[in-house]
């Protein structure tokens, strides 16, 4: 009562009650009024103002055209409209007008300090209303309207739903106000993804899950997990316990923590590489370790001319397949040590002979790999899944193809062999971008490897920069689904957990900006930066 008091003294002079949003407007010079539009003209003196007000004016309000809101990722559309804009007040609730938001809706509602209400036509001043419809084919497309005092959210799909109510949350931050108007929002990219190495370095449950909601806030969607290297192997098998670290998680765990990110909207992409990097696996089967011609074993490779071989590997994909219900999975298939020498048929002939024996005289080592790779494909996608590799898992030459459904996570043009993008581009294979220029977290900074910056990103990536810092010509851009920030342990004891945590944060949250809308950002790196501190 006292700040109505104090807005609505002086009335004679035509001083109505002003109030503003958060985003800076401020109300019109003494004398203003306020006409039924809305829109501020006029004075409050002169010849045309009325002498003898017929009856007491009453308090007014006006505001400033809101302006869009600042989140991470940035909003792609916002129709700015007048009005004193939302933030949570007592009463206030969240509905649902589709049983399906269910969880959605009662994770906002915890969050932003509101009453869930469940499914309800009854929309009251003040709340909240998650809807399914509309918005066009993109099932992570929404539409946020603030708008009478309150909030709608809906999009053609729960994903969408579920990020417009993330923009929610961040609007509201510390406090602040979702800004009054509509935001149409939709990502650029399809696959926003964040791969975790915990064969090398074994990061806790806790620390994952963190991370997924993180991740879910900021509207990535993936989650790659690459449990099996030649360090350790690190989640609990029923149909190969021998091969299982002493730390590693359960399964038990697993299954909350893909509970956890299903909630997010947030897959869950396992990846067990092979034929390399298998060595703790190959520890508990020593027959099965790759040795060339002298005898010497090869680190972290299967013998792929033996039948068991193949029975390990296809034991363990389709053990799991189960475990991870996500529809994605990684092969692998990087890193081969038998095609990195300088004559693969004679350092190994065992694989030269199967080779010609399963593909004719002709038949090479390459040929023999590429093989196990659409075989260990054809495993997988028998479960209903997509599938993709390694770019250096796909070699020149062969005289077998590699299944086309195969989709190319291409990391790195400095192996062996490595293709440019273009080439799988030009062949008409779908691209997941993890470009170790930019995207690559690991841990010590081996070789050539440096901790990358958010900052970089931010000014220098796009999903189209696959290899190096070049970009690949626009019209590959439809066929880069995406891509993926990578922390990996070859150096585990390098960083603490927390560490980790810390040195990935800004990279994050540039990665996804870039993945969510590829153009050239509105704010600057240090606008960017103090808006990430603001929000938490």
């Amino acid at each position: 009562m006292a700040a109505v008091f104090a807005g609505t003294v002086a009335l004679g002079t035509g001083v109505g009650l002003w109030a503003s949003a958060d985003d800076g407007g401020a109300p019109p010079g003494p004398g203003a009024r306020e006409p039924a539009s809305g829109r501020v003209t006029g004075t409050g003196t002169g010849p045309t103002a009325p002498k003898t007000p017929s009856a007491a004016p009453s308090p007014s309000r006006s505001y400033p055209l809101s302006r869009a809101p600042r989140t991470i990722p940035a909003v792609r559309s916002h129709t700015p409209a007048r009005g004193p804009g939302w933030r949570p007040r007592p009463g206030a609730r969240v509905v649902v007008a589709d049983p399906a938001l269910a969880d959605e809706g009662r994770l906002a509602a915890g969050e932003l300090g509101l009453a869930y209400a469940g499914r309800s036509d009854d929309v009251r001043p003040g709340d909240v209303r998650l809807a399914l419809g509309g918005g066009g084919g993109n099932p992570e497309s929404y539409t946020l309207t603030v708008r009478d005092g309150r909030v709608d959210i809906s999009g053609p799909g729960e994903a969408g739903v579920f990020y417009g109510t993330r923009t929610l949350k961040q609007e509201v931050s510390g406090g602040g106000t979702a800004p009054e108007g509509v935001v149409r929002d939709r990502p650029a990219k399809p696959v926003r993804g964040f791969t975790l190495d915990i064969a090398r370095k074994p990061f806790s449950a806790a620390w994952i899950e963190d991370r997924i909601r993180e991740l879910g806030d900021l509207k990535f969607n993936e989650l790659g997990l690459h449990f099996s290297d030649d360090q350790a192997f690190r989640i609990e098998s029923a149909s190969h316990p021998e091969i299982v670290s002493a730390d590693h998680l359960t399964k038990a765990q697993v299954k909350e923590i893909v509970a956890l990110a299903d909630s997010r909207h947030i897959t869950v992409v396992p990846e067990i590489d092979s034929p390399g990097h298998l060595g703790a696996a190959l520890a508990a089967h020593p027959g099965l370790k790759l040795r060339n011609a002298s005898g010497t074993v090869t680190r972290g490779a299967v013998d792929i001319s033996e039948d068991a071989s193949a029975k390990l590997v296809d034991d363990l994909l389709n053990e799991y397949a189960g475990l991870f219900r996500g529809g994605r999975w990684h092969l692998g298939g990087d890193e081969y040590q038998a095609l990195t020498v300088r004559d693969p048929q004679a350092s190994y002939p065992q694989l030269a002979a199967a080779a010609r024996r399963k593909y004719g005289p002709g038949g090479t080592v390459a040929d023999l790999a590429t093989g196990w790779l659409d075989d260990r494909a054809a495993t997988v996608r028998a479960h209903g899944t997509t599938v993709r590799a390694w770019n250096d898992g796909f070699f020149r030459g062969t005289s077998v193809s590699p299944d086309p459904s195969l989709q190319v996570a291409y990391w790195t043009g400095k192996e062996i062999g490595a293709r440019p993008p273009d080439e799988y581009l030009s062949a008409g294979r779908k691209l997941i971008n993890y470009n170790d220029e930019f995207l690559y977290y690991v841990l010590g900074q081996p070789q050539t490897f440096v901790y990358p910056t958010g900052q970089r990103i931010y000014e220098q990536w796009t999903p189209r920069v696959v290899r190096g810092t070049t970009a690949v010509p626009a019209r590959y851009d439809g066929q880069i689904l995406g891509g993926s920030f990578a922390v990996w342990g070859d150096f585990p004891h390098a960083q603490t957990e927390a560490q980790v945590a810390a040195g990935i944060r800004m990279p994050l949250r540039a990665t996804v900006q870039k993945l969510w809308d590829p153009g050239r950002p509105a704010l600057s790196w240090t606008d960017f930066r103090k808006l990430a501190d603001r929000l938490g």
